[in-house]
């Protein structure tokens, strides 16, 4: 059975710094990201593209669901082959071009280290990031590839 899942939230731009986009310098790229009952984000451009470097950039925010989406794909195929993971950390990478005045990602490079608890089930536990893959709501949704370079060790 499907099951349809809405997600909402508003974007507002608050970088109109008095002549709103008069010229390409008269704004800033800040804006405000709301989603009822959580904190709210600050986000920016990337700082190549006038941003503020110490706000989050749709960019990174991309990396990152698609990291937190393995990461818990991951943990869930881990649950289901009986493998306890008592540590998972991620330092994502991706790639984008920029062509004209618009760009794409080419690829995003997940770096997972891994530590579960038997030695045994290390190969396992590293195949099980295809399967996680495969599940990830926010892989299935990108037309790039997302892929894994993986480290298991037993702690």
């Amino acid at each position: 059975m499907n099951l349809q899942h809405n997600y909402k939230l508003t974007v507002k731009w608050t970088g109109n710094k008095g002549t709103g986009t008069s010229s390409y310098r008269a704004y800033d790229r800040n804006h405000i990201i709301l989603i009822e009952g959580k904190p709210t984000l600050e986000g920016s451009a990337d700082p190549t593209f006038h941003g503020d470097k110490t706000k989050h950039n749709p960019e990174d925010l991309l990396v990152a669901s698609l990291s937190a989406c393995h990461m818990m794909s991951y943990l869930h195929v881990c649950v289901k082959a009986g493998i306890t993971v008592v540590d998972y950390e991620d330092n994502a990478t991706g790639t984008m071009i920029t062509e004209g005045d618009g760009g794409r990602f080419t690829e995003v490079v997940l770096h997972p280290v891994v530590t579960i608890t038997d030695a045994s089930q290390i190969d396992l536990a590293n195949e099980l990031h295809k399967k996680a893959n495969e599940l990830c709501f926010i892989a299935n949704s990108v037309n790039f590839p997302v892929r894994h370079e993986v480290i298991c060790v037993v702690g």
